[in-house]
């Protein structure tokens, strides 16, 4: 997805506090770590779900429910993996959820607000760790250092074949994990090293760069 699409819009109120809906708790747990690394001004709150369809079934419900008493100063950011969706018609069809809840998105703000961000995962949250390849190394050790130089892995965001599979294989390969991945194991142990400034995933780029548009960053 190009990144021109997301900064159309300029975000200049002083921002307090996010809300941000998660398919997962391993994205919650690396988030818990990776926000305080970015954010400087905002608190936020993260909720996890049982995965994308989990989210997308009750997002309907829980906005009609933010309706009802976010703060003005108040944003909410909802993240899903793209997995094999349309990148853009996934983003459009959970904005047009935010905006019959009657919320500002990006492409169509309320009043000049945008009170509402998509932001899609290109492909899972393991491409973030293919971002950061000195961060995995630093975790654990044993994983190939310059494994993100060869071909099949430079783009973290366009890793064939899937990409927490792929993630697994390496870690398996490396003598992490024999029985599998666990991915909280993971976000826990990887989270601490990252750099969000060095990370090479383009989704991870837009949601950083969407963080720092808000006053105070």
């Amino acid at each position: 997805m190009p990144a021109r699409r997301h900064f159309q819009h300029k975000i200049d109120m002083a921002v307090e506090h996010l809300e941000i809906l998660v398919e997962e708790p391993s994205m919650e747990r690396a988030l818990t770590v990776l926000l305080p690394k970015i954010l400087t001004g905002p608190t936020f709150q993260i909720y996890s779900h049982r995965g994308k369809a989990d989210l997308i079934r009750k997002l309907p419900a829980r906005l009609n429910g933010y309706r009802s008493w976010l703060d003005k100063n108040w944003r909410i950011i909802i993240m899903v993996d793209r997995d094999g969706d349309d990148c853009v018609q996934l983003k459009k069809k959970i904005e047009n959820m935010a905006r019959e809840a009657g919320f500002g998105t990006p492409s169509s703000p309320k009043n000049g607000a945008v009170e509402v961000f998509v932001r899609i995962v290109v492909e899972e949250l393991e491409a973030w760790y293919f971002g950061d390849w000195a961060a995995v190394a630093s975790a654990f050790p044993r994983v190939p250092a310059g494994l993100t130089s060869r071909a099949a892995y430079r783009n973290p965001d366009a890793i064939s074949g899937g990409t927490w599979e792929a993630f697994e294989r390496v870690l398996k390969k490396s003598g992490y994990f024999p029985s599998g991945l666990q991915k909280l194991a993971a976000a826990d142990t990887i989270a601490g090293y990252m750099n969000p400034e060095l990370n090479q995933s383009a989704s991870f780029q837009i949601l950083r760069k969407t963080l720092m548009t808000f006053k105070g960053n």
